[in-house]
C-alpha cells in the first residue's frame, strides 16, 4: 500500500490504471469505512482511499480543529482491507489558492443544510476536485449520509462524469446505532441513549407501513419523544427517496431522515421504506 500526499505523485501512480475505485473519507476510520473499501475492491482495479479533513464543509463553531486526525491507525485498517493507495493531501495541496469556484447543489439549504450553512457546497466542491484528481471509474459512498449521497449522485449526472456511484448500506452496532466517526465523542451515558434515534425511525416506519400518511404529525411526535429524553432535534423528516422533497399521499418509496444532538454530538440517521 502506498501513502501519497501530492496530486502529481498520485496521478503518476495511477497512470494506466484500469477501473480505479475510490472511497473519499475524512479519516478517523471505523468498520463502516472499511466496508466501503471492501465494496470498492469488487470493482476489479486499484482502490484509492482519500483522507482529507475538508475545511470548506465545516461551519463556524463546528469541530474542524478537534476532528480526530488518526492517519497511522487509519492506514493500519486500510492495508489489510485491500487498499492500494492512501491519498492524504494537506489543505495547501487541495486548495493552493482560495477556492472561489464552488459547487452549489440544489437542496443544499434543506434538512442538514438548513442547520449547517455551506456544508454541502463544501462537500460537493471537494468531491468534484477529488474526482478530477483520482479520475475513478467507481466511487463508493455510504447511505448513512443520505442527503450527501443524493446530492453527489445529482452532481455526477449533471456534470456528465463517467463514474459509477455505488451506494453502500449503513453499518450499525449491535444495538442499532449507525457507525460514525463522531460516536467517539459520546459519553458512556450518551452512548447508551444514542440507539433511541434508530428505534424511533423504525417506529415511524412502522406507522407509515400501517397506512398513516399524516407526515407532519409523525415527524412531530418523534421529535417530541427525543426531546423528552434530552435530545435537541434539528429535524425528523419524511421525504421521497427519488427527490428528497416532501412526498405526496400516494408516494410509495420513502425515506425518513433525522438529525439530533445528544450532548455536544450531532447524530444523523435514516431508514428507507417501500410502503406500496
Amino acid at each position: 500500500m502506498q501513502l501519497i500526499h501530492g496530486v502529481a505523485e498520485l496521478r503518476q501512480a495511477l497512470t494506466g490504471a484500469p477501473r480505479t475505485a475510490f472511497v473519499p473519507t475524512m479519516g478517523n476510520l471505523h468498520a463502516g469505512h472499511i466496508d466501503l473499501v471492501r465494496q470498492a475492491r469488487q470493482a476489479g482495479g486499484p482502490v484509492v482511499v482519500s483522507i482529507f479533513v475538508n475545511p470548506l464543509q465545516f461551519g463556524q463553531g463546528e469541530d474542524f480543529e478537534r476532528y480526530p486526525r488518526t492517519l497511522d491507525a487509519d492506514c493500519a485498517q486500510l492495508e489489510p482491507a485491500g487498499t492500494d493507495i492512501v491519498f492524504c493531501p494537506d489543505v495547501a495541496e487541495m486548495y493552493p489558492e482560495a477556492q472561489t469556484f464552488q459547487v452549489q447543489p440544489p437542496l443544499a439549504d434543506e434538512l442538514c443544510g438548513a442547520f449547517r450553512p455551506g456544508h454541502f457546497q463544501g462537500v460537493c466542491t471537494v468531491v468534484l476536485k477529488l474526482f478530477e484528481i483520482v479520475r475513478p471509474k467507481v466511487a463508493v459512498f455510504g447511505k448513512k449520509d443520505y442527503q450527501q449521497l443524493h446530492l453527489l449522485k445529482g452532481m455526477t449526472r449533471q456534470f456528465n462524469l463517467d463514474i459509477d456511484i455505488v451506494e453502500a448500506e449503513t453499518l450499525r452496532a449491535d444495538d442499532g446505532l449507525a457507525l460514525s466517526s463522531r460516536n467517539g465523542y459520546l459519553s458512556p451515558a450518551e452512548r447508551a441513549e444514542a440507539p433511541r434515534l434508530y428505534r424511533l425511525l423504525k417506529a415511524c416506519g412502522a406507522d407509515l407501513c400501517a397506512g398513516q400518511r399524516d407526515y407532519p404529525a409523525i415527524e412531530a411526535d418523534a421529535a417530541r419523544q427525543l426531546a423528552e429524553h434530552g435530545w435537541r432535534v434539528d429535524y425528523i423528516a419524511v421525504r421521497s427517496q427519488a427527490t428528497l422533497l416532501a412526498p405526496g399521499a400516494d408516494e410509495t418509496r420513502l425515506v425518513i431522515l433525522a438529525a439530533a444532538r445528544l450532548g455536544n454530538t450531532r447524530l444523523i440517521d435514516n431508514i428507507e421504506l417501500n410502503v406500496g
